[in-house]
């Protein structure tokens, strides 16, 4: 007898059907087990995802026999005749879970893919046809994927992925519209999904295009109001920049038959962060607060109209950001687009305060936003935060702010993201925002976390001790942690003896004084730090001087004059008595109240000389580790040699380029806050050696926004010093990096002035090397044979100077002009006499260049083997270097040379993978090779 053929629906509510006869799915947890299966469109799904769905955090023991029940009732339901315990055919035992198994005929999610697939395929030849393949593929949407379901099973991640893929659909359908000339067709649409999602801004740009090109332009514009006052009044901020674009284009004047629209975006980069720290594995005494947090998140659909704003507040040491982290990790799996975290250190007793455009610029390269796409200015930096986000389920904690506007532009502006903002302020400016107050623990809740930490039956012996210790450390948990962590340590010591020692110490905190305390909280991490070996105890308190917002093994050891090797232990008691925490492997931090008592007791305890000796051997640690990668990643650099190190200071050894790599990622921030602190503290000369050594670094990585900062203070540094020498230098580092950013109007006069120090001054080096940063001021402005020139003076120079690394490097540079302007042969004789030096020295990243400008010289004199033969060796480089950029670059190339050849799979297989790497890089060169790979050829580009 033939199976019966059976179909499913799933977007809108469960559907399913035999034949022609629609079937009744069963009762809600049936309906939710079913439309799980479905959207996993024929993969197996684990018995653990299953049961998470049908009862959430709290299943009952016999889950797994429930859900084997509801296997067998779906199977008979499918397969009437099936024997009992039979496997069936539709619903099958696979990796430990299961599978229905289901195909484009059977399932309307996976014609739904299939039509938006083919769309995608035909777009750029024909985006009217694209618009047909889009238009029926919404249609087979019936409301919200598995609508109906319990909000709780409907929360589950692979829903709300589902609900996107609608979202981006319709955003695909309004770009082919426009461009097809028929914006009417997708209107309802587009309308329809602007009232479900009010805050997504790319969704109401394109309604408000797709109004625009209908000839409803005051319709449009009314749209654009409304959303500009959503955004006002829900989330306290501006619209973004697809939204303004959006507008102004529908301000243009147009023909009366068309409006002039804006490029589509290019997809925005998006890698999947997890930046949340760890989680205290002994969190206690907040059930009654966490239940009332948790009860935000539950229900949320995935699509949900407002993004959750949750603000903690409450003293210094009352555990906010304990509580803010354990909540996020709680909730984690709600937000399968990922995690975010910053330290804002609003509170900072250092004053070191991370303003909002430092941490948006970290975020939009935790998320992987390329640096050169981050725009110049914190507002349009947050509009391009607030745009990667939009269509994302991300959930941001911002900890430790100082007021409402600190966080404000980085709060998300996506429906279904969550917002935990903690703070001593009580952010009442946020608008829209569940606001929750800590206090300190009352005694039960004091007990239950001495009982946590000591357990049970050492408390129950002494409760009024314990109770007494919860007193002493007036009910916070920070100061509860010390002295449970020195109670730990000796097991053997009384309760009594422990709250009769804290009762005796003295101590100080008048930066944190609060008339809410009952006690003077100092007196704890007084008698905490004194528990200490003397050594520890120094150390503890000379930490206090570090700038940064953490700090490594090697750094203290700078601090405190004393080898690594003697160091750790020291660390490893203060971490003991949680008067440290190591956040990362190696990398540790103060509690800020913490570091407020180190800071009271190293001022009363060392003298200014001291203290000034242990800041200039931890300033010198910086510099001259930071001067041996630069020298590694910059060969051809001119660095001012720093002055010897002092006694107790001993350099982290880096052994090659991704080592100094790896150094000056880990230690960012802190280098950031070193070179402003030197300079403010007298120490002028070593931030401009400092803001200097950094430059390959923030080059490499495109951190040009940090580079500007440091650039800055060295130049106003070095014009307090009066020093030409310096002068000089600091002009010219500004003036590269306002290059970077496209800051041309500034740059080129700067760098003039540089040159005309450095020529006063005698100093070929430098003349040379401002030369090379000219001559990429003029090929950034189109000046090809100016850029040439100046790169010809500067490889005179390097070889009046006999510096062979730096002539092997501009020796590239002279030929890749030369290639640009046409005169090949030129080039190659440059660019070979170039490599043979690169490659005595072990410069990769100098050969790769070099090879890419030979096989570009080949390429163009019709060697086409040969080009394949170069461009090969550069991204063999390139892909171990780890620069997805440059070997894009290099790939559009290839499929160039191999279209050139006739290959013209091997060109489509070429460009393809160029495309993968600049989308994911969200580079606008993506749109120039897929002109190439669409057949676009007036649109790609000189070949």
């Amino acid at each position: 007898m033939p199976r019966e053929s059976v179909r499913f629906a799933v977007l809108g509510p469960v559907r399913v059907w035999r034949g022609e006869t629609e079937l009744d799915p069963g009762g809600p947890q049936e309906r939710a087990f079913l439309a799980l299966l479905l959207v996993r469109a024929g993969q197996p799904v684990a018995m653990d995802e299953i049961v998470d769905v049908l009862w959430g955090t709290r299943p009952p023991n016999s889950a797994v026999n429930v859900v084997r029940r509801h296997v067998g009732s779906l199977r008979r339901l499918l397969e009437p005749g099936l024997a009992p315990r039979a496997p069936g055919h539709w619903l099958t035992r696979d990796a430990g879970g299961y599978r229905l198994v289901t195909d484009g005929d059977c399932l309307d999610l996976l014609r739904f893919r299939a039509l938006r697939e083919a769309a995608r395929r035909v777009t750029g030849e024909s985006p009217a046809r694209a618009v047909e393949l889009l238009t029926e593929a919404l249609s087979l949407w019936r409301g919200p994927v598995a609508a109906g379901l319990p909000e709780r099973a409907r929360a589950h991640p692979a829903f709300g992925a589902t609900d996107r893929e609608r979202l981006a659909a319709v955003r695909e359908a309004a770009d082919a519209a426009l461009r097809a000339g028929t914006p009417d067709v997708i209107l309802p649409q587009l309308q329809l999904a602007a009232t479900d999602h009010p805050l997504d801004e790319p969704v109401q740009a394109g309604l408000i295009l797709a109004l625009a090109a209908a000839g409803r332009r005051p319709e449009a514009l009314g749209a654009y109001d409304a959303v500009r006052l959503r955004l006002a009044e829900e989330l306290g901020i501006d619209p973004g920049p697809e939204l303004r674009e959006a507008r102004e284009a529908v301000l243009k004047p147009a023909s009366a038959d068309e409006v002039s629209t804006p490029a589509a975006p290019a997809p925005a980069a998006f890698t999947t962060p997890a930046q949340l720290p760890h989680d205290i594995p002994v969190f206690t005494g907040r059930d009654a607060e966490l239940e009332e947090i948790l009860g935000l998140c539950d229900g949320e659909e995935p699509s949900a109209g407002t993004v959750v704003i949750s603000a903690i507040g409450g003293m210094a040491g009352v555990g906010k950001t304990t509580l803010a982290v354990h909540w996020a990790h709680r909730v984690a799996d709600r937000f399968p687009d990922g995690q975010l975290y910053v330290n804002l250190r609003g509170f900072d007793p250092s004053g070191a305060v991370m303003e909002p455009g430092e941490a948006v610029r970290g975020f939009l390269d935790a998320l992987g936003v390329p640096p050169d796409r981050v725009p110049h200015g914190v507002d349009a930096q947050a509009a391009l935060y607030r745009s990667v986000l939009a269509g994302r389920r991300v959930l941001v904690v911002l900890d430790n702010a100082r007021d409402s506007d600190h966080v404000r532009r980085l709060l998300p502006g996506s429906p279904g993201c969550l917002a935990i903002v903690t703070s001593r302020d009580e952010l009442s400016g946020l608008v829209a925002a569940h606001t929750l107050t800590l206090r300190p623990f009352d005694p039960v809740q004091a007990r239950a976390f001495l009982v946590r930490r000591l357990g049970a039956e050492r408390v129950e012996a002494e409760p009024d001790a314990a109770d007494e210790i919860g007193a002493l450390c007036a009910g916070l948990p920070l100061a509860l942690a010390c002295v449970a962590a020195r109670a730990a340590v000796h097991p053997r010591f009384p309760l009594a003896a422990v709250a009769a020692e804290l009762r005796e110490a003295h101590g100080s905190l008048d930066a944190f004084a609060r008339s809410d305390a009952s006690v003077d909280v100092g007196t704890v991490f007084s008698w905490s730090s004194r528990e200490v070996s003397d050594q520890a105890a120094r150390l503890f308190r000379l930490l206090a001087l570090h700038p940064g917002p953490d700090f490594s093994l090697p750094a203290a050891a700078a601090l405190a004059g004393l080898p690594v090797r003697r160091t750790r232990p020291l660390l490893a008691e203060l971490t003991g008595l949680h008067l440290l925490t190591e956040h990362s492997p190696g990398r540790y931090a103060f509690h800020d109240l913490l570091r407020a008592h180190a800071a009271e007791l190293v001022d009363e305890e060392h003298t200014d000389d001291e203290r000034q000796a242990a800041l200039h051997r931890l300033h010198h640690h910086y510099l001259h580790t930071a001067h041996t990668a630069d020298r590694l990643l910059a060969p051809a650099s001119d660095p001012l040699p720093p002055p010897p190190a002092p006694e107790g200071v001993r350099p982290e050894p880096l052994a090659d380029d991704d080592q100094a790599l790896a150094w000056l990622t880990a230690e960012h921030a802190v280098l950031l806050a070193v070179v402003d602190t030197a300079a403010a503290g007298g120490q002028e000369r070593l931030a401009c050696q400092l803001a200097w050594s950094l430059e390959p670094f923030f080059d490499r990585r495109g951190h040009w926004h940090d580079g500007l900062a440091v650039q800055r203070i060295a130049l106003d540094a070095a014009l307090r010093l009066g020093d030409p020498v310096l002068e000089a230098r600091g002009l010219r580092g500004l003036g590269r990096i306002e290059g970077r950013l496209g800051l041309h109007e500034d740059a080129e006069p700067r760098l003039e002035r540089a040159l005309a120090l450095f020529t006063e001054l005698g100093d070929d080096t430098g003349r040379a090397n401002t030369h090379r940063s000219l001559g990429w001021e003029r090929d950034q402005q189109g000046d090809l044979p100016g850029a040439l020139r100046h790169n010809q003076l500067a490889l005179d120079l390097f070889r009046a100077l006999g510096d062979r690394a730096a002539q092997a490097s501009v020796l590239n540079s002279v030929g890749w002009y030369h290639a640009l302007l046409g005169e090949y042969r030129q080039a190659l004789t440059h660019c070979h006499e170039a490599l043979a030096v690169l490659q005595e020295l072990g410069d990769r990243y100098g050969q790769a260049a070099t090879w890419d400008s030979i096989a570009y010289a080949h390429q163009h004199l019709g060697r086409h083997p040969h080009a394949l033969l170069g461009y090969r060796n550069a991204l063999a480089l390139l892909r171990d270097l780890g620069v997805p950029y440059a070997e894009a670059d290099i790939l559009t190339r290839v499929g160039d040379t191999h279209r050139a050849m006739g290959d013209h799979d091997s060109a489509r297989a070429a460009w393809q993978q160029a495309l993968t790497l600049l989308r994911s890089l969200d580079h606008p060169d993506a749109e120039r090779v897929e002109a190439r790979l669409t057949g676009r050829a007036g649109e790609a580009g000189a070949c």
